[in-house]
């Protein structure tokens, strides 16, 4: 298999709209342990796995910041386009492992590998304007047919155990799930909320549910009629209008 780089990783996305973004995406790993709030503050900004680029961070890494924390609650802010798989999946299972809280905030992007990271938070949060992507696996490689065929077989398994990282926060179906990552899907932070992945969405007014409405207007329509029970009381103490013969011969009266 060819070492991908990360200009090679990023031409294999579907959407290239956002590809320059992605690239300029500063590489920052930082680790803060507050031992008087018992919080460990976690920055994973750029790409994840450093068995592809020396400047970017791996799962070990993450291993030794949530061994020193020891039953900390984790903060983590994460902002990254992805990066190698394998590194995602463990840093996935290493944060469902942790014993204290672990709460992700999406302060732009987390794509790829990034999104399979975030599904380990016990609290997702996507920050105002950020977007989480899913896609198809994928790899560089040279050799035979059969080389590549075994590969795609390789790639297949992969991304099946990455969907089943994502059915652990989802609201909707497995084929769904795979429709979306088979498309490469982005999410907004509404959309990731409304799909399970994320649970808050920073800054996003929620949108009333056609069962909020509903009760709204019951209760409007309720309060209307106590009203009309006060400002109209029972028909034996309002005055009975007069009968027609009566009206008319008022009208001629005042004529």
């Amino acid at each position: 298999m060819k070492q991908m780089t990360k200009e090679d990783f990023l031409k294999s996305f579907k959407n290239q709209k956002h590809i320059e973004q992605l690239l300029n995406i500063p590489e920052k790993f930082n680790v803060v342990h507050n031992e008087e709030e018992k919080t460990t503050n976690i920055t994973i900004y750029g790409v994840i796995g450093n068995s592809w680029w020396s400047d970017s961070f791996s799962a070990s890494d993450i291993d030794k910041a949530l061994n020193e924390a020891g039953d900390n609650d984790i903060i983590i802010n994460l902002n990254s386009p992805g990066g190698d798989a394998f590194d995602g999946i463990s840093i996935f299972n290493r944060l469902k492992r942790h014993k204290g809280k672990v709460t992700i905030h999406v302060d732009g992007w987390a794509c790829s590998a990034a999104s399979v990271v975030a599904m380990a938070a016990d609290e997702l949060i996507m920050e105002l304007g950020s977007m989480l992507m899913i896609h198809e696996a994928s790899t560089i490689i040279w050799g035979s047919k059969t080389a590549m065929r075994k590969e795609a077989d390789v790639l297949e398994e992969l991304e099946n155990g990455i969907i089943d990282i994502y059915m652990t926060k989802a609201n909707i179906t497995r084929e769904e799930v795979r429709q979306k990552v088979d498309a490469e899907t982005w999410f907004s932070a509404k959309s990731a909320v409304e799909l399970g992945f994320a649970d808050e969405a920073e800054g996003v007014e929620e949108e009333p549910s056609s069962e909020n409405i509903k009760r709204t207007n019951e209760e409007r329509q309720s309060i209307l009629n106590e009203l009309n029970g006060i400002l109209q009381p029972n028909n034996q103490n309002k005055p009975k209008e007069p009968t027609p013969e009566k009206r008319n011969f008022l009208g001629f009266l005042i004529q």
